[in-house]
């Protein structure tokens, strides 16, 4: 499916050809995140990120850089998480090299001018007012301070006001210098191509970077912290509530049963929270599910949104899912619609060569591997409905849920009291 080769340096270059695609898509994946920094430099990953779309040498202003890419039709774009930073470009396979050298030339040569980054900070700093005024990323950063209180992967990606505007030119490039070396990075590449012509590119572009120690992540905590709720009250129509309970590492055996849990407790619209919350009960436009992995922890969460008054009745429904998963087998019917689904779905990312070239890039950064779609499939399959109730048992354990509301004023009190009753 794939080819990889390891450079001298470090640098690991993976390809997929489609020889009848009509694009490329290129992706350099960098081992920084968020989980990474000190509270001092809370969100430096983010606005190394944002810097480096300024200008370089060859490039030197962001206009310059973004006409190098839309001249020929094609996009640039990129994103910082908790453990990885990623930039990537998809062109026309005729403009292919143009993919690999725009990326290289950005993230070695740009310039970090103090009046760009001062402009930055301000652009940042607007990104981080943009949160607050939006109830459901709001709500989604409470409950990760629940889950992991005074920890990186508990903090704001963007980082804090305070912590972007004591940022400076010299950290940053000192930041370049501690994650951005070779054996921390990868380059994945998918569409028209050939292995050879690529791994040479990455030879010339990248082959005289030179690798150094990486210094490793923060452990996480073994339990979320004693507080069980967290309440920002905001003068809105509605109420945004997520509900925490325990995860996985990413690499745990248990991964794909808990993937396929998650589907049938909040993913799409025959699951039991949609059916029960929107359909049956009407407490909810928008219900969902999804799941948090990292290297070594994880975290499972729902989120709703509802009228204030029917909080408590959203939080009890709620509750009362995660408990027959852990109380009853999954049903053979339904235990299969989710397995296709999770297939399904995987295979429907796989198709454009963009999702590819992240999905290849990311399990060899984060894992240093890189399963098959044929290895997750045959996994996906063996999941029985033992497994599921098992680690719903596990990941549901009621010491471990936590709630975060944003919303007008709520009865505390009430929702603690559900919280406890679930025990």
């Amino acid at each position: 499916m794939y080819e990889k080769t390891t450079l001298s340096n470090g640098l690991r270059v993976i390809t997929h050809a489609m020889p009848a695609s009509f694009s490329v898509s290129a992706v350099i994946l960098v081992g920084a995140g968020s989980r990474y920094e000190s509270a001092e430099q809370a969100g430096i990953s983010h606005f190394l990120e944002h810097m480096l779309f300024k200008g370089t040498r060859q490039r030197p202003t962001p206009k310059a850089i973004a006409e190098t890419i839309e001249g020929v039709g094609g996009v640039l774009n990129a994103g910082t998480e908790k453990e990885l930073t990623s930039y990537y470009v998809k062109v026309a396979h005729q403009h292919g090299s143009l993919a690999l050298e725009l990326l290289t030339d950005m993230l070695r040569h740009s310039r970090f001018l103090s009046a760009e980054v001062e402009k930055e900070r301000h652009v940042i700093t607007e990104e981080i007012h943009m949160t607050e005024d939006m109830p459901q990323e709001l709500v989604n950063s409470l409950i990760d301070e629940l889950i992991w209180p005074d920890h990186p992967l508990g903090r704001e990606i963007a980082g804090t006001e305070a912590s972007i505007k004591g940022m400076r030119r010299p950290a940053l490039l000192a930041y370049v210098h501690e994650r951005y070396v070779p054996n921390n990075m990868v380059v994945s590449v998918a569409g028209n191509v050939r292995h050879e012509q690529v791994v040479e590119e990455a030879q010339r572009l990248l082959g005289s970077l030179r690798p150094g120690p990486v210094r490793p992540y923060l452990a996480a905590p073994g339990a979320p912290g004693q507080v069980r709720q967290a309440v920002r009250v905001k003068d809105i129509e509605q109420a945004h509530l997520c509900v925490s309970a325990g995860g996985l590492p990413r690499q745990h055996p248990d991964r794909r049963a808990l993937d396929i849990q998650n589907l049938i407790l909040g993913g799409g619209m025959s699951s039991r929270l949609f059916l029960e919350i929107r359909e049956r009960r009407a407490l909810a436009y928008d219900v969902q599910a999804y799941l948090d992995y990292f290297e070594d922890t994880g975290a499972s969460v729902i989120y709703a949104g509802t009228d204030p008054e029917q909080l408590p009745a959203c939080l009890d429904a709620i509750l009362e899912e995660m408990r027959r998963l852990r109380c009853q087998p999954t049903p053979a019917d339904e235990l299969k619609r989710a397995k296709e689904y999770l297939k399904g779905r995987m295979l429907l990312g796989l198709e454009d060569n963009s999702g590819l070239a992240h999905w290849l890039g990311s399990q060899e950064l984060l894992t240093n591997r890189i399963q098959t779609v044929e290895e997750i499939i045959a996994r996906v399959d063996a999941v029985t409905a033992d497994d599921v109730q098992r680690v719903s048992q596990s990941v549901f354990d009621p010491t471990l849920i936590r709630m975060a509301v944003v919303g007008p004023a709520t009865d505390g009190k009430a929702l603690e009291d559900l919280l406890e009753g679930a025990a």
